[in-house]
């Protein structure tokens, strides 16, 4: 069972009939191959704050009890102005004892190291370190699992980034899958390591134009959504809301 966010639901990795895919439907393929019987539930939701997903989503894992539960939740809290990583950590701890009470397996996701995104969001990057030592102290706490997204340099390229910098593109979510198949002791059939091809960098004028596209186009709206109190998610619900044998793409 996958608990999270649009991280978690799959924004930008799209299927044919273009619902959203993600790392997680990518795991969940790779698990359910020679394993009769597997089922898969994604319960994330595009936009949703800690607080939501552990109102709407926490109680249905309880309720079904499955056998591994991925956990990644406070990445929309974090861009906020006046997000406390310690509060919110807190918060993220509460939640993970019930997850750990229901017996299943839990695997756990730091926060991305923002290092080369633009300055709007490169200011962000002492507060996701922060909140992500103290991911790392609740999942050594509870005997979870984590996937260390910070340390995985390949996702530090721009180039792992959808137009809005804010959601991962196809090939980045594969690499996380295998990431997240390394950490849960599964046979990974290639090196989510692998370095981006060469590619010639952009010129200042370039950069520029597309730093200002990206404002106009993304972040303003985002920020006026936010002040209205609206949300990506309003509106939204899970794609997969029970376990159900895993299907190759977007159910019914």
């Amino acid at each position: 069972m996958a608990i999270g966010d649009s991280f978690t639901e799959g924004l930008d990795d799209l299927w044919d009939d273009g619902s959203p895919r993600g790392w997680a439907d990518r795991l969940a393929e790779r698990l359910a191959a020679g394993r009769p019987g597997f089922t898969y539930a994604n319960l994330a939701v595009r936009g949703k704050l800690l607080d939501q997903i552990v109102a709407d989503q926490v109680p249905v894992a309880e309720e079904m009890r499955p056998d591994l539960i991925s956990f990644c939740a406070g990445g929309n809290d974090i861009i906020g102005i006046t997000s406390d990583p310690d509060d919110l950590a807190q918060r993220v701890d509460a939640a993970t004892a019930r997850l750990v009470a229901t017996g299943a397996d839990i695997v756990m996701f730091t926060g991305f190291d923002l290092r080369r995104m633009h300055m709007l969001l490169r200011r962000l990057r002492g507060r996701v370190a922060t909140y992500n030592e103290n991911l790392r102290a609740i999942a050594d706490r509870h005997g979870c699992r984590i996937v260390d997204l910070w340390g995985m340099d390949v996702l530090a390229d721009p180039r792992a980034w959808a137009s809005d910098r804010l959601h991962l593109t196809p090939e980045a979510h594969e690499r996380v899958a295998l990431r997240a198949l390394e950490v849960l002791g599964e046979p990974v059939p290639s090196d989510w390591r692998t370095p981006w091809p060469a590619a010639e960098a952009l010129n200042w004028r370039a950069r520029q134009a597309d730093d200002i596209k990206w404002v106009r186009e993304h972040v303003l709206p985002y920020a006026s959504k936010r002040l209205r109190g609206l949300h990506t998610g309003d509106g939204y619900l899970p794609k997969r809301p029970t376990l159900s044998p895993y299907e190759r793409s977007h159910p019914a």
